[in-house]
């Protein structure tokens, strides 16, 4: 009979010890490591093991010819770009996002549509009865789609179903903290019983050929949580983002066997489920404030889809000892670095002001691009400049205050001349690449120099205007004379005796 064997499993990371501490060694959390039983099905003892020996198998070359996976559309657009085309035939794929933030509805939606188009779709849910499934697809006008509905969490009790008729294209497993299997005794949700019943799943759906969505929980800091060993298994690993209090919410692939990662699809959430946004840079720039100081519109890249953005900057002097630095939708450390620069080679003193910056929309940006629109951004709050509102910025800044070019300029200008946009300021060298763009202006610039004095000879500084402002009251003040209010302002004993 094979012994028990108690080992502390970190529910982060996966990492197993003999013995219980504080903090796991392997990802450096505190507070995660839990008792489990890992007793399976291969601990048993060496002698009662099979000794078989291992069969031959046939070596290939790299040379050959090879064959494109068959893809299956799932009717929504922007899911089929983030997953490359559609989902491939047998493969894994995991969903992750912060809750209530529409993993469900995406996928109800999902299922509906590809049951509608006469494919057998599968929604099993271990969270929520079939009822309250069925009254999500009641608000979403999808409880006519002959889609296949279950509430269970047994591992071999869903295989054992799917395996009966005709094998599902499409399953949906919400979700994998819930499953659990017979092989361990773990409870549900630790990272022993998600490891074994993902990796039971896996092997249905490399054997059968359907394709398996599967539901993953994020932590604190926005990271799947437990199946963070999951996300070796798996093909495909997909982030849903956004923020809570705004309607955008973002799919983006973290992990991609069978497609690109750097794609992402652009949703609306709204009272009948989320609606997929073809043009997302019309939905990030509808409610822009025109001539306002501190906005300048990025233009960027997500994947092969060029995206226009507002990027907001507020500086303001600061009351405290160190200056604040906030940023949101972007590298805090970008932002760092571009102060730095501004500083050191424009003589951009911001030492003594709290600095802002947000990328409106909820969008969150990673390519250094943003660099220049962002550097507009900061120089004009400061100098209280508006920008023109018909000019797009996009340009990498050095560290040694050059412009530098980036990738895929010509789709950049296309996307601003489709919208509307008369202006481009960009590098310098890459205007060979802008092309024979028509009704577009190219402002090119060499270095950060040249556009700082450009922002700062239109602006008139705040404190400049609230001097003259005050120059003023006190000239109407004094040929007023001295108010009541004034003359008793100072205590008797401290004002100035004249003679």
């Amino acid at each position: 009979m094979a012994k028990t064997t108690l080992s502390f499993v970190c529910q982060n990371c996966g990492a197993a010890y003999s013995r219980w501490q504080g903090k796991c060694e392997a990802c450096g959390e505190w507070n995660t490591l839990a008792e489990e039983d890992t007793t399976g099905a291969t601990s048993a003892p060496v002698s009662l093991r099979s000794k078989r020996k291992g069969r031959t198998f046939q070596l290939e070359s790299l040379t050959g010819k090879s064959i494109d996976a068959p893809r299956l559309s799932s009717g929504m657009t922007e899911l089929d770009r983030v997953t490359g085309g559609g989902f491939v035939r047998g493969s894994i794929l995991l969903v992750g996002g912060d809750p209530g933030i529409g993993k469900s509805t995406l996928l109800t939606q999902a299922t509906a549509m590809m049951a509608r188009a006469g494919h057998r779709a599968v929604y099993i849910s271990g969270e929520e009865a079939v009822a309250q499934v069925r009254l999500r697809a009641e608000r979403l006008g999808l409880a006519d789609a002959p889609v296949q509905l279950a509430a269970e969490t047994s591992v071999e009790d869903i295989i054992s179903t799917l395996s009966e008729g005709a094998v599902p294209r499409l399953i949906v497993i919400d979700s994998i903290q819930t499953m659990w299997t017979d092989t361990v005794e773990s409870a549900p949700g630790t990272v022993t019983q998600v490891r074994a019943s993902a990796q039971k799943l896996i092997r249905f759906a490399k054997k059968s050929g359907a394709a398996i969505i599967l539901v993953g929980h994020v932590t604190k800091d926005g990271q799947i949580a437990g199946p963070r060993v999951v996300e070796h298994m798996v093909d495909a690993v997909l982030s849903f983002e956004g923020e809570g209090s705004q309607q955008f919410r973002i799919l983006r692939a973290v992990k991609n066997r069978f497609g690109p990662t750097d794609e992402i699809g652009v949703f609306e959430m709204t009272g009948l489920g989320l609606r997929e946004v073809t043009n997302p840079s019309e939905l990030f720039l509808s409610e822009r404030d025109l001539g306002s100081p501190g906005t300048a519109v990025f233009a960027g890249i997500e994947g092969t889809r060029p995206v226009l953005v507002e990027m907001q900057a507020l500086v303001a002097p600061t009351s405290l000892g160190t200056p604040r630095r906030a940023v949101v939708g972007w590298d805090p450390s970008r932002l760092s670095m571009v102060l730095a620069v501004l500083e050191a080679h424009c003589g951009v003193k911001l030492s003594g002001h709290d600095v802002y910056l947000n990328v409106a929309g909820g969008l969150r940006i990673h390519e250094p691009a943003a660099d220049l629109a962002a550097a507009a951004a900061l120089v004009s709050s400061l100098v209280n400049a508006p920008l023109p509102p018909d000019a797009v910025y996009f340009g990498e800044i050095s560290l040694s205050g050059a412009v530098r070019p980036v990738a895929q300029t010509s789709a950049r200008l296309k996307e601003a001349a489709k919208l509307g946009f008369l202006r481009v300021v960009l590098p310098e060298r890459a205007r060979g690449e802008a092309g024979g763009d028509a009704g577009l202006n190219l402002n090119t610039v060499g270095g950060l120099t040249s556009l700082v004095a450009d922002i700062a000879a239109r602006g008139t500084p705040r404190a400049r205007q609230a001097g003259s402002r005050d120059d003023e009251d006190s000239r109407d003040q004094g040929r007023r004379g001295p108010s009541h209010a004034e003359k008793n302002a100072t205590p008797a004993r401290f004002r100035r005796q004249d003679g």
